[in-house]
């Protein structure tokens, strides 16, 4: 009861009227982001980055919330409507949705993703309340040993669950941890790492490498793709509500969505992802009529949908419960706190209850925004997508300039972040990923920090992280990914050099 209690004063805070607004910008602006195909919440998120300086933290953390749960409304509408999606955890839905759109059936379409992302969204935030408090009590019990090991796994599993080449993940974190490391050291206070250039004795700051790496270099990678006509299925739509077979078919979609999203989106790398992906592939699984999927199967949209939403909510477990962000999205939320002086960890809730309590209340009263704005703007978001090109990212750059210039009123941050865009999309074009890079980035200095702090706990012995139980388990486990990973590739090169020489014998 005292979780429920707490709870109603993060509703008061968030009905504070200057919360109130910059929740709604939050989602509103989020869903304009997924609407439109290419930027997603990352990118959004790191260009408003710099909006939140001005504002008290508990406001600023409230908006970027909203951008990032919002974001999965509106890339659903892109998936139905165009079958483009808008935002990467929505790319299944394509698959379902606009077969249903062709029908004629785009409004159940719509309207089953926005019920379905509401009660996902809704249910996962009571799961949250709950985990979070027992989970930051055990990790007030924590020393350096046991960060370090929590934050090596959390960069292995990143770079295990990568979409792209292992190694090229791993060369990624690496240059990530290199780039936290510039500026001045942190036990002898000595310069490192700035080759003359004193700007960078404060070390890189966030908001331009982000902007750079995720707003600038997504510009120049859609500036060079070729505009391809969009065939919108905007005249079809009609009763948005589904009818009771819809919600038949729907409801234990719903309800595995939700617990599959939330549970993945707690771990590492998993996210909304993931998350959508294993609800589509388990409903697939366990229908009776499995054939219909890829045909128009409103299960096909009701779990995906659903399970990217709950995903969210259990992204903030570990982001708020011990420092650690599962994913790149809430990489950026945890560098937003620490430019507020806020670190996420056990010690979090208590020492700072107006932020947690006033986000975990915004997400509450954000659902309930998205599903109210959802579905009587689906004409609006249209016309949004019909925006050319060659007026919108123009002003993306604009705002990557505006916002990378506020940080600190300097033009070397400009220049930072005009590097890091350029980097940022020779990266791409090499399939390099960003993600690792940045949450390596933001980790690094805390990663620094608690093993210079172990071994001067230990004397410099480094068998402390073997003789306390978290952190050998952590550490074990980091191992065991990177070994099973390099097993599971020379296994697979071994086999392709057997069939040769047998093709060969033949």
């Amino acid at each position: 009861m005292d979780v429920f209690s707490q709870l109603l004063n993060g509703f008061q805070v968030v009905f504070q009227p200057v919360n109130f607004l910059y929740c709604f910008i939050g989602v509103f602006v989020g869903q304009l982001i997924g609407v439109l195909p290419g930027i997603g919440p990352v990118g959004a998120m790191s260009v408003l980055l710099p909006a939140t300086f001005g504002i008290p933290p508990v406001t600023g953390v409230i908006m970027l919330s909203g951008i990032y749960y919002g974001a999965m409304y509106g890339g659903t509408i892109t998936s139905v409507l165009v079958n483009i999606p808008g935002e990467a955890a929505t790319a299944i839905t394509c698959l379902d949705g606009y077969q249903m759109a062709k029908k004629g059936r785009a409004g159940p379409a719509l309207g089953i993703a926005a019920m379905g992302s509401f009660i996902g969204g809704t249910v996962s935030l009571i799961f949250l309340m709950l985990l979070v408090y027992p989970l930051a009590e055990i990790a007030v019990k924590f020393g350096p040993p046991e960060y370090f090991a929590l934050m090596c796994m959390g960069l292995t599993v990143v770079a295990y669950l990568a979409k792209g080449s292992l190694i090229k993940a791993i060369i990624m974190a690496i240059l990530g941890l290199v780039l936290g490391c510039i500026g001045t050291d942190i036990i002898s206070g000595k310069i490192r790492f700035v080759f003359g250039i004193e700007k960078l004795s404060d070390g890189l700051d966030i908001v331009p490498l982000a902007m750079g790496l995720f707003g600038i270099s997504e510009v120049l990678t859609n500036i060079e793709k070729p505009f391809k006509r969009r065939i919108f299925e905007t005249g079809k739509i009609k009763h948005l509500l589904p009818n009771i077979e819809d919600w038949k078919r729907s409801l234990r979609p719903i309800i595995r969505g939700t617990f599959i999203g939330f549970f993945l989106g707690i771990l590492p790398g998993g996210g909304s992802i993931l998350s959508s992906f294993v609800s589509y592939s388990t409903e697939k699984r366990i229908s009776k009529h499995p054939e219909e999927f890829g045909w128009g199967a409103i299960e096909g949209v009701a779990g995906p949908e659903t399970a990217n939403n709950a995903a969210t909510a259990g992204a903030f477990i570990p982001l708020l419960a011990l420092g650690i962000p599962p994913n790149v999205v809430m990489a950026i939320l945890l560098g937003a706190l620490l430019i507020h002086g806020i670190t996420p960890g056990p010690l979090f809730i208590k020492q700072h209850p107006d932020v947690f309590l006033g986000t975990i209340a915004s997400m509450y009263i954000g659902n309930g925004m998205l599903l109210l704005l959802n579905l009587p703007l689906i004409g609006i978001w249209v016309r949004v997508l019909k925006i050319p090109i060659r007026i919108l990212f123009p002003l993306i750059l604009l705002f990557c300039l505006i916002g990378s210039y506020a940080v600190n009123n300097s033009v070397f941050d400009i220049i930072v972040m005009i590097i890091f865009g350029v980097v940022g999309y020779i990266l791409r074009k090499f399939k390099y990923e960003e993600a690792p890079l940045l949450l390596a980035f933001i980790l690094g200095p805390m990663l620094e920090q608690a093993f210079r702090q172990s071994l001067v706990m230990s004397s410099g012995d480094l068998s402390i992280f073997l003789i306390r139980p978290i952190s050998c388990i952590a550490i074990l486990l980091s191992f065991a990914l990177l070994f099973s990973t390099v097993f599971n590739v020379f296994w697979k090169a071994r086999t392709k050099i057997s069939k040769i020489e047998n093709n060969n014998n033949d």
